[in-house]
């Protein structure tokens, strides 16, 4: 049993940053496969399914905004917060000697729309069936139930995710290169490997290639 599931995601604002990009933020024109995975898995996770990305569908014109905002260079470790705990003494922390000033480039009024389909996983337990997920979905997806909230990059950027009908169409104006891409991260014991794709818009659709073969 396969289904392939259509959901439209919508927003405000939205960065998903360029990696290359190291003191500023600035995001690709389009939802990367790993941020569409992280929304779908908002709707529904589950250990004995993997969610797996097919086409992302372009439905607004591709618009950026510059943001800057004050932000602090450094964090508390875990190490001196325990410490901090344990003596019931407060940390010290002057947030005006540690304030810095950064760009974000960030989308604005972004509407897409995603097509997906999930997998079994070897976790799956005795009671696990496609039907009985697939049930879950719709009915999670109909209600606008989340299991934490969607997000478009940051967590401040707040997602609003519906049923995708068709309604409105991909933009076949847009066309364009996207550059090398961040498909997901592939997890094994020797630490996260970013995989990337060549990504490219056609006729305001974006082609992901399977996870085996993104180079």
């Amino acid at each position: 049993m396969t289904n392939v599931y259509r959901i439209r995601v919508r927003g405000e604002l939205a960065c998903w940053t360029r990696p290359e990009f190291k003191t500023e933020r600035f995001s690709y024109e389009v939802m990367t496969p790993s941020g569409a995975r992280g929304i779908l898995e908002a709707i529904l996770w589950k250990p004995a399914i993997q969610w797996r990305i097919r086409r992302i569908l372009v439905l607004a014109p591709l618009r950026f905004i510059q943001i800057k905002r004050n932000e602090i260079t450094s964090k508390v470790s875990v190490a001196k917060a325990q410490q901090s705990a344990r003596g019931g003494l407060p940390l010290d922390y002057f947030a005006d000697e540690d304030r810095a000033q950064r760009v974000t480039l960030a989308l604005r009024d972004v509407d897409y729309a995603v097509e997906a389909e999930f997998q079994m996983t070897s976790r799956q337990g005795a009671d696990d069936n496609p039907r009985k997920f697939d049930e879950m979905f719709r009915r999670r997806l109909e209600k606008g139930q989340t299991f934490s909230q969607p997000y478009l990059g940051c967590r401040e950027f707040p997602a609003i995710v519906e049923p995708y009908t068709g309604t409105p169409p991909p933009l076949e104006s847009e066309t364009r290169d996207l550059g090398y891409m961040l498909h997901d991260l592939r997890y094994s014991s020797k630490g996260n490997e970013p995989v990337f794709f060549r990504a490219r818009v056609e006729r305001g659709v974006v082609e992901v290639p399977q996870w085996e073969i993104a180079a």
